[in-house]
């Protein structure tokens, strides 16, 4: 297994730095994937190749850029985007049977795995960054563009790269039963992470904010989860005070941040019922 980085090597004595972590550029507008790819450490990624190892090292960047709603909170290093996604997919293998009768699973693992795919070079927008929704949207666009048909166009004929820009599309949209599903998931994982974090900082970390994503879960056998672990976070904190972003300013959640998180989350839960 590879030895830790950051530190003196054992051959030469000499210092390396830390190449476990990256770092989202920041650019100047506009936004643009080639101003990011000129900005990364790495390089640029070979476009148009028959090969997909281009894109086997962008996949690298899901695993080590980190997830930004937590670093507010002093928790450095956290999860990964493709920690994030890496939970959701085995979430969403335990659907309820009820639900699992009327979705394609075998698709939801798949827009689990891809719905965050553009963070690679976009890195984690959330909703205090602000940067207004459709600008979020078009760069997270222009970068699936890039990487399904820049880097995947040439490769086994472009078909897996249309089929993942597809999938990526439909969860964007929203329109589906296995997109809303998705989408509830991705909260789903939030609220888990929130509450392990909270367990391991000894009431002494409160993420209360964050589970304002309880209100924006729209199937019930995915609110019934959701309830169930917000109902485990009032017995840990246990009648000491703590935010609930779950019912909003009145819980605790400034102004600002409630707004915030109001424009961010704008149109999910709204999707397909069941």
């Amino acid at each position: 297994m590879p030895g830790s980085t950051g530190g003196e090597t054992a051959m030469s004595g000499t210092t390396i730095p830390d190449v476990t972590t990256v770092e989202t550029p920041q650019v100047s507008a506009p936004w643009t994937v080639d101003k990011v790819l000129e900005a990364i450490p790495t390089g640029g990624l070979e476009q148009g190749s028959t090969s997909p190892v281009p894109y086997f090292h962008l996949l690298e960047r899901l695993k080590t850029t980190k997830r930004e709603g937590w670093k507010r909170f002093g928790i450095s290093p956290g999860e990964s985007i493709a920690d994030h996604m890496y939970r959701m997919s085995l979430l969403t293998m335990l659907c309820p049977p009820e639900l699992a009768k009327k979705i394609d699973l075998p698709k939801c693992v798949r827009m689990c795995l891809i719905h965050d795919m553009a963070e690679s070079l976009v890195g984690d927008i959330t909703p205090v960054d602000n940067v207004p929704k459709p600008e979020k949207s078009r760069r997270e666009a222009e970068t699936m563009d890039y990487i399904t048909r820049g880097l995947l166009g040439n490769v086994n004929n472009g078909v897996v790269g249309s089929e993942i820009r597809e999938v990526w599309q439909e969860y964007e949209d929203s329109k589906t039963l296995e997109s809303v599903f998705v989408h509830d998931i991705d909260k789903m994982e939030l609220l888990l992470q929130m509450v392990e974090y909270e367990k391991r900082g000894g009431k002494k970390l409160d993420l209360g904010e964050f589970s304002y994503v309880k209100t924006k879960i729209a199937l019930p056998e995915v609110m019934a989860w959701a309830e169930e672990v917000i109902q485990e976070r009032e017995a840990f904190w246990n009648g000491v005070p703590h935010t609930r972003g779950d019912v909003g300013v009145k819980g605790g959640v400034r102004q600002e941040i409630k707004a915030g998180q109001d424009e961010y989350y704008q149109g999910h839960g709204n999707g397909v019922k069941e």
